[in-house]
């Protein structure tokens, strides 16, 4: 079969229909009808001679060679997006681009949402996916299949480029009347409450992992699965839990939270920005990180000022 007798838009509905696995789902993907993916189908099967997607019961099960065919093309996809995002102009005022983002609840409420509203004048058209950090993350960015991941420094991707947006560390926090506060916090009274502490996934954050390392004696009362989650475990009650700080005081006023230095000596989180080293030149993406490190910078600044 020669490229030039070839549409290359039937690329684009080969890899929606394998994340898909249906047809339904693959057109919804690529806002086109039902009948349109069915008849792309149809020509991906003639062009390939090969059925691509068998009916079995109620599922459509890709064939082997599908499936040999499928990373091929997802790469050859990616590259050709890649050269067409680098040789385009970006101009956010007009730019209707989405980008795809992982970012935990944190980095999301301390750093992308107040962008997010600066935005809205700025670069009104342009979209955004944030999606939560998960066991796959790190190979979504290995696909290309991310634009950005912001994720503390032990959690990145092979050798791809990353940027440290800011060093955070950890401070406690705990019911502005929990009677505790009313000194200063010593490890015997930290030791002597109850805690909460925070797995995503079932697996530790930064803070629990540097907790063993550096030896831990708390009384872990209550696992919350998001940093989000702990401000309400909190109130009324006499425990107490670490948290960025950050964090911490965009939360205290509206929970009535008191803020205190940890009494153990704890490692700074380094929060990173890493990106696929083919998007290194990327106008868009360039743009992205730009607005990041500048609102990093800003968060920096007042944090400075609060200390």
């Amino acid at each position: 079969m020669r490229l030039d007798h070839f549409d290359l838009n039937l690329l684009i509905a080969f890899d929606a229909l394998m994340e898909e696995q249906n047809v339904t789902q693959a057109a919804k993907r690529l806002h086109l009808t039902q009948s349109a993916m069915s008849a792309a189908l149809k020509r991906l099967r003639e062009s390939l001679n090969d059925e691509i997607l068998v009916q079995h019961g109620k599922k459509m099960i890709p064939t082997s060679r599908a499936i040999a065919l499928a990373p091929q093309i997802a790469a050859a996809i990616q590259g050709l997006r890649n050269l067409l995002a680098s040789a385009t102009a970006f101009d956010p005022r007009i730019s209707t681009r989405r980008f795809r983002i992982v970012a935990s609840d944190y980095i999301t409420t301390v750093l992308i949402a107040p962008l997010l509203k600066e935005l809205q004048t700025e670069a009104p058209g342009i979209e955004f996916d944030v999606l939560l950090p998960d066991s796959a993350s790190r190979k979504a960015l290995e696909d290309g299949e991310l634009d950005l991941m912001l994720t503390p420094e032990q959690f990145l991707a092979g050798d791809h480029p990353r940027d440290l947006l800011f060093s955070e560390r950890y401070v406690v926090v705990g019911w502005a009347q929990n009677p505790v506060f009313q000194q200063p916090l010593t490890i015997e009274a930290f030791e002597s409450c109850g805690h909460v502490a925070v797995e995503i996934q079932g697996k530790s954050t930064f803070i629990e992992a540097a907790f063993r390392v550096a030896g831990d004696h708390r009384r872990i009362e209550v696992v919350a699965a998001s940093f989000l989650q702990v401000p309400w475990m909190l109130r009324h009650t006499h425990r107490l839990a670490l948290v960025h700080e950050r964090l911490a005081h965009l939360l205290a006023e509206p929970f009535s939270l008191a803020v205190a230095d940890c009494p153990i000596v704890l490692p700074a989180m380094n929060e990173m920005m890493q990106f696929h080293s083919a998007r290194t030149n990327d106008p868009g993406l360039c743009w992205l990180r730009d607005k990041l490190k500048d609102a990093a910078r800003r968060s920096a600044a007042d944090m400075a000022g609060k200390a």
